[in-house]
């Protein structure tokens, strides 16, 4: 599309081309930002302060990583400027080549699908420790298993929330997940205090021993934690308002929510249960316990809200590779992969293939462990790759350009390290 005069003004206000239809407000970006990043990561991440050897570690782990996030999202608003590209992999792919822009399609649907395969397990096992929660002991009834109602309720609604055209819509949604989150921290925050009948709560938690190794474990928890750049660049191509400059105070703005909120859930369920945390921070907890009930539901409803954002965007791939290859044949209907009759059987395909995963493949979360480390291209390696390249073909000062192409190639090499530790981990313990 045509862009617009860059003009004599700065690299963070020059006047940005119109890559899509501006359908977006600040406010719902920064719900859908916030609803990308705050999902099943959330219930990891006092198990998380655990393994780092406790909170001040895991804090300073937090901080610097914290700068690596809002940079990339900044970085990948820039590059969508740069490129005229209005996703992702087209940001990639425009900017580092085609060669680069398969990989990072292969990456991203690799990384979304079992993403979402991940989600609805997450949303299967929630129903079913709800359903023993509320019904008597005894023989689990054939409509309380996973087996009935997660389909039930992927057809009821998450495939109708999935099925519209742009993103912008899922701000409506996000504000009630983005609640759900903020919801269980709170409750897990009001439960250290409070110390209720029944929960189990060790004495000196802050005494849990650690070593760099432990401390860099952490990195891709907090990359699959924080994670919402894949929507990023689809994010900042729906807003009304694109300057780099607003686009860089709202990604500031979103990730130090979600840093308040991890931190909280972090440090709380920690401080709670020690050494002896769950790796899914509700499993701690007594099972009757009403708020911790209630926050299982709005966890739930919190991980059904993010789904559809996954959906859109592994959606995104599918339809630019459509578009590619048969978009310029066949019935006039076809041509155009975001209207209904591509789009819907896209995403009824998508849904299918998730909820198949989900019911029938065994535990993932070894297969989750390893490819976990690939978060780590799409917040640092790639956006780096991106940063070096955009500031090849825009015109801006040379002293500019260099800080920018050693800040991109840092990005790159602590992302390289961050995949490589992670993945070699994930082998061994596999193995």
């Amino acid at each position: 599309m045509e862009g617009q005069a860059c003009g004599s003004k700065g690299l963070l206000e020059k006047p940005l081309p119109a890559l899509a239809t501006p359908s977006l407000s600040s406010l719902g970006a920064v719900f859908i930002l916030l609803k990308s990043a705050l999902g099943a990561g959330l219930l990891n991440f006092p198990w998380a302060f655990h393994k780092a050897g406790g909170v001040v570690p895991t804090f300073l782990v937090e901080l610097v990583s914290l700068v690596f996030l809002i940079s990339g999202l900044v970085i990948l608003g820039y590059a969508a400027s740069v490129s005229g590209q209005d996703t992702y992999q087209g940001v990639v792919r425009g900017l580092c080549g085609p060669a680069m822009g398969k990989l990072c399609e292969a990456c991203f649907l690799t990384n979304l699908l079992v993403i979402s395969v991940a989600f609805l397990r997450v949303i299967g096992d929630q129903l079913e420790k709800l359903c023993d929660s509320l019904l008597s002991s005894g023989p689990q009834p054939w409509y309380a298993t996973q087996r009935f109602t997660l389909p039930l309720l992927s057809v009821l609604v998450i495939l109708p929330l999935s099925a519209p055209r742009e993103i912008a819509f899922q701000k409506y949604t996000s504000i009630l997940g983005t609640l759900a989150a903020c919801y269980l921290a709170l409750v897990i925050t009001v439960q250290y205090y409070l110390q209720p009948q029944g929960l189990l709560r060790e004495s000196h938690p802050s005494l849990s021993s650690y070593s760099w190794t432990s401390v860099f474990s952490v990195f891709p928890t907090i990359c699959f934690g924080f994670q919402c750049h894949e929507a990023a660049v689809s994010i900042f191509c729906s807003m009304h308002r694109r300057s780099l400059s607003h686009w860089a105070l709202l990604s500031v703005l979103s990730l130090l929510s979600c840093f308040l909120v991890y931190s909280l859930t972090g440090v709380y369920g920690f401080l709670t249960f020690g050494t002896e945390v769950s790796a899914d921070i509700l499993m701690s907890y007594p099972g009757n316990d009403v708020p911790i009930i209630v926050a299982r539901v709005l966890f739930a409803v919190s991980i059904v809200t993010v789904y559809p954002i996954v959906l859109f965007l592994g959606r995104s791939v599918m339809q630019d590779f459509w578009k590619r290859n048969w978009g310029t044949w066949g019935p006039a209907v076809l041509a155009d992969p975001s209207g209904p009759w591509v789009r819907l059987p896209l995403t009824i395909l998508w849904v299918v293939v998730t909820l198949a995963m989900a019911l029938f493949l065994p535990d993932l979360s070894k297969i989750i462990s390893i490819i976990g480390g690939i978060s780590a291209f799409f917040i640092f390696i790639f956006p780096g790759l991106c940063l070096i390249c955009a500031v090849g073909v825009d015109p801006i000062g040379p002293r500019v350009k260099c800080c920018l192409e050693v800040w991109g190639v840092l990005s790159v090499l602590i992302g390289t390290f961050i995949f490589g530790q992670s993945t070699g981990e994930a082998l061994l313990e596999l193995l």
